[in-house]
C-alpha cells in the first residue's frame, strides 16, 4: 500500500486543482513541484495500483454533450459490499462510489448517454450482485460544486 507521504499529497492535491492541459502534463507538474517526469508518474501509477486514485480524466457537464446523469443509492448487505463496489466500478459511466452509514450505504453516479441505458446498466449490476434495492435519483436540477479533498 501507497504511504501518503508529503509528496503523495502534493500530487495528488496539484492533479485534483490544476491539472495542466498540455501536450505532457505530468513534466509540467513534476517541475512544479520539483520532482522527475517519470518519478511522478511512477508515482501516480502506485497510487492507482493501490486504489488511491480510480481515474484521471476530465470534468464535463453531461447534459451540454447531450448525456444524462443520475445519482444512485444501494441497499447492500455488508457481505456484499466488495463486490458490489467492484461491479459498480467497472461500468465506465460510473464517476463517483461511496459508502455512506444509512440504510442506503451505498451510492454511485452514473452517466451514459441515455437514461435507458443507466437503466439497462442498473439492472446489469442487480443481476451479478443480486442486490435489488437500486434507487435511481435522476437530478432534476444541476447545481456544479467544486469536490476536491484537500490533503
Amino acid at each position: 500500500m501507497t504511504e501518503i507521504d508529503s509528496i503523495n499529497k502534493d500530487i495528488l492535491n496539484t492533479i485534483q486543482l490544476d491539472f495542466p492541459i498540455h501536450a505532457r502534463p505530468y513534466k509540467i507538474i513534476a517541475e512544479k513541484l520539483g520532482l522527475e517526469e517519470d518519478q511522478l508518474i511512477q508515482r501516480i501509477r502506485q497510487m492507482k495500483k493501490d486504489l488511491l486514485i480510480r481515474r484521471i480524466g476530465g470534468n464535463f457537464s453531461p447534459d451540454k454533450l447531450g448525456y444524462h446523469s443520475t445519482l444512485c443509492a444501494a441497499m447492500v448487505p455488508e457481505d456484499k459490499i466488495e463486490e458490489f463496489t467492484r461491479t459498480v466500478n467497472s461500468f465506465k459511466g460510473v464517476t463517483h462510489n461511496y459508502k455512506r452509514d444509512h440504510e442506503f450505504n451505498i451510492w454511485f453516479t452514473f452517466i451514459e448517454p441515455s437514461m435507458d441505458r443507466i437503466e439497462h446498466n442498473l439492472a446489469l449490476i442487480s443481476q451479478k450482485t443480486g442486490v435489488t434495492t437500486i434507487l435511481n435519483l435522476p437530478a432534476t436540477r444541476v447545481f456544479k460544486i467544486s469536490a476536491n479533498f484537500k490533503l
